[in-house]
């Protein structure tokens, strides 16, 4: 995601968050969604089905450095967005455009 501060992330965060992917078989881990691949075709959907079907990996204590693997877990975008509601004020300009 380009709205999040990278800065507090590690410079391998993108095969990090890859690794948590591909464990999950691009599934969420909370309700099963199966999200886009990398290689899956997105034509024909539009920007919000590319989004709803965007899988992420979330924090489960909300650091951004801490990138233990019990602290990671692969969500769908709608999943990842109830965690970060649920966390008052912990949502960016980037993940509201979703919805």
């Amino acid at each position: 995601m380009a709205s999040k501060n990278r800065s507090r992330y590690p410079s391998n965060w993108d095969t990090i968050a890859l690794e948590i992917k591909s464990k999950s078989d691009w599934r969420c881990t909370r309700c099963g969604m199966q999200c886009l691949r990398p290689t899956d075709k997105k034509e024909g959907l539009s920007r919000r089905e590319r989004s709803i079907k965007t899988l992420v990996v979330h924090h489960w204590n909300y650091t951004p450095e801490d990138n233990r693997n019990e602290n990671l877990a692969a969500l769908c975008s709608a999943c990842h967005m109830l965690f970060h509601t649920r966390r008052r004020g912990n949502i960016s300009p980037g993940q509201l455009s979703l919805w």
